[in-house]
């Protein structure tokens, strides 16, 4: 019941031992396994001394987690106890098994609270319980997404419900003048604990039950009633289960209303309007994740007074001046947006790379009267991802060869990645293989299910992946098919990239997955093309797609590929972490520079698409040199190989790949900076200067 075993090498081990059939179709999901195996299996285990040791040292390895001493934040920060971070999120990705989450968001704030519970920084995450999930993939003989609900049963899943289903839940919240009782689950994330709250108490009217069914549900007002359960009712759960936080971290937009709720309360015990969110803002940190408009929130006054009510009046203050915190440039005076509300409540704001704190600035600048760019106090905190959960067995397994057993004790040192530039290309190779073809099992295995349960034609067979090679270099392009992440830019025109897949002598194969949104219809055409794609007979079974993307999906395509694509319009990506999680599997990434790419690349551990001069179509010039880059660099050195068949340059650039992404981008060195820069001044309470206007 704690998703400490989802990152514990050992712990995997010793549940597959259990059942590996089992193991496998649960997709590594041991509270299904125990729940599903046959009692004599588990008979025959505990009469096997090496299963018993085996889970002796699991289990002693894991004892740890009920203490904190000895963790990096004790040994760093020893005096601060004056309470946790909360971390509030519209969606949180721990475990495939728990699917309520839709990408690189939630993916980013599991992790954060994983590292969080590996450093022992104290920490709670508040967000929302969607009992339908986010959606299953399907598709009709158009090849157009159809989206269809989660399977979902919390008796099947380490959650611990915290509230009475039939009584008036922990907390309420004010929605269209109506009292909407809320509940909350628990998930334990190691030292991590995780609040999901949910409005589908027996109490509450009919039209609130679902109000937390769905992630991302489409619909301005649907999306408003979300975040003032998240925002307003994930601080009244955190005080009715007696959390008294030191700082409160607001991981994007969705959570801004968190911020005036305290700002409320410290009116209601006396404080007037500015001595609120002067003390509101020393404890708060706020994080924006996307430059692109439509990923930040904002609703019409109209809607804010219908569904939120009349807040203001519980602020002392008009609604005029409760509109303007959330007055922003870029939507006018008459929409209240979630990310101007945010920047103006939080003292320390940050992007998540350097180039998106540079853009972040320039995009919020005017709320500092016209400053210069580079003085706006937005920092920026570039991502990472967490090294467990995403660095894949194998590869952990030969780092304990060549490293020697303790390095996972010293991943925070540059030196001990320093070693892995200097490990044998033999080795480094033969891990490498044994993975690719381990990966392409899985997917013949995932199509075989498929044709079984869902398919019954040939065409979705043959396009799921059954006809790759593992001998024939693989790219993989899998993320959420937003139009600005452009996984059509490959199939710009289709004619060169046929060429280069059917080559007789050095072929080329190229693995696609992700989901779109389902409001998004721009995405969805986009997924579509490359759908027909994967079914046309001319891409001779070398172009796949593989439906359902999310986390077990993602681990076992880090096996697959041999580059990982990661082709946005630059400046849109803010970040895009799943490139360090390839790369923590030696893979090297090919992208434009964009994003964590932008301060990750190096000319050695990848390669990067110049950036485009000022032209009418930048899509064009990225087009054109990827191909010249694909044909002339990367598919070369990818098949230069030595007479025991091993391409040296190739992988001295795997090696390269681990190296930067295992000593830079990963969110223990993430979580450190948070910790650092943020976290702890924020815990301290003194106020910062240069509020926005």
């Amino acid at each position: 019941m704690n998703l400490a075993w989802s990152w514990n090498r050992d712990a995997h081990e010793l549940f597959e031992r259990i059942d590996p059939v089992l193991w496998a179709k649960t997709r590594d999901d041991p509270v299904r396994l125990l729940q599903d195996v046959d009692p004599a299996r588990l008979e025959a285990a505990a009469a096997d001394p090496g299963f018993v040791a085996l889970y002796d040292e699991v289990h002693d390895g894991l004892s740890h987690l009920s203490a904190d001493k000895g963790t990096w934040f004790r040994q760093t920060y020893p005096g601060s106890d004056s309470g946790p971070v909360a971390y509030f999120c519209a969606e949180f990705a721990v475990h495939d098994s728990i699917p309520i989450y839709s990408g690189g968001l939630g993916i980013l704030a599991g992790d954060h609270l994983k590292s969080a519970s590996d450093m022992g920084i104290p920490m709670v995450g508040v967000g929302l319980m969607y009992t339908r999930g986010y959606f299953d993939q399907h598709f009709d003989a158009e090849g157009w997404q159809i989206n269809e609900d989660e399977e979902f049963d919390p008796a099947r899943m380490p959650l611990s419900r915290l509230h009475d289903p039939d009584g008036s839940g922990l907390a309420t919240v004010s929605i269209e003048g109506r009292d909407v009782a809320l509940g909350a689950w628990e998930m334990m994330v190691g030292r991590t604990r995780l609040l999901l709250l949910d409005s589908d108490l027996a109490v509450n009217d009919e039209a609130d039950r679902p109000l937390t069914n769905r992630l991302y549900e489409s619909g301005e007002e649907l999306r408003l009633k979300q975040e003032i359960i998240l925002g307003i009712g994930g601080v009244r759960v955190l005080q009715a289960l007696g959390v008294t936080p030191a700082c409160w971290h607001a991981n994007e937009g969705h959570a801004a209303l968190m911020m005036m709720e305290r700002a409320r309360q410290a009116i209601e015990a006396g404080a007037d309007f500015d001595g609120a969110v002067a003390g509101v803002r020393a404890h708060s940190v706020f994080t924006t994740h996307t430059p692109v408009p439509a990923g930040h929130d904002n609703f019409s006054f109209a809607q804010v007074e219908s569904i939120l009510g009349p807040f203001w009046e519980l602020m002392g203050i008009d609604s005029r001046r409760f509109m303007d915190l959330g007055l922003a440039d870029e939507t006018g005076p008459d929409r209240f947006h979630m990310t101007a509300v945010a920047i103006r409540l939080a003292r320390f704001v940050n992007g998540v790379s350097e180039k998106h704190g540079a853009v972040t600035r320039a995009i919020w600048g005017s709320m500092w009267g016209g400053r210069e760019s580079d003085d706006v106090p937005i920092g920026a905190v570039t991502n990472g991802v967490h090294t467990w959960t995403w660095m894949s067995r194998p590869v952990q397994n030969l780092l304990d060869e060549q490293l020697g057993e303790w390095w996972t004790h010293r991943v925070e040192k540059s030196d001990v990645w320093d070693k892995v530039l200097a490990m044998p290309a033999d080795e480094v190779w033969r891990v490498r293989q044994e993975m690719k073809r381990r990966a392409f099992r899985f997917l013949v295995e995932q199509a075989r299910d498929r044709w079984q349960g869902v398919w019954g034609k040939a065409r979705h067979l043959v396009a799921s992946g059954p006809l790759l090679d593992p001998e024939v270099l693989t790219l993989g392009f899998a993320r959420r098919f937003a139009t600005y992440k452009r996984a059509d830019l490959l199939v710009r025109e289709e004619e060169r990239l046929l060429d280069l897949i059917t080559d007789d002598r050095r072929p080329v194969q190229i693995i696609f997955s992700g989901k779109a949104h389902p409001a998004d219809d721009h995405g969805k055409r986009i997924l579509q093309r490359i759908y027909k794609l994967s079914h046309d007979p001319r891409s001779a079974g070398r172009v796949a797609f593989v439906q359902d993307y999310e986390m077990h999906v993602a681990k076992r395509l880090f096996g697959a590929v041999d580059v990982w694509l990661n082709l946005p319009r630059v400046p849109r990506e803010a970040s895009g972490t799943s490139g360090m999680k390839a790369a923590l599997n030696f893979v090297p990434q090919f992208g434009t520079m964009d994003g964590w790419w932008a301060e990750g690349y190096t000319g050695k551990n990848g390669w990067a698409i110049p950036l485009a001069p000022d032209l009418d179509d930048p899509d064009a010039w990225d087009w054109s040199h990827t191909f010249d880059l694909l044909e002339n660099d990367v598919v070369p050195l990818f098949y230069e190989r030595t007479s025991a068949g091993i391409p040296m340059g190739w992988v001295d650039m795997m090696k390269q790949s681990l190296w930067i992404a295992g000593r830079d981008f990963t969110t223990g060195r993430m979580l450190r900076e948070y910790a650092t820069k943020y976290y702890v001044p924020a815990m301290s309470g003194v106020e910062g200067d240069d509020p926005p206007a």
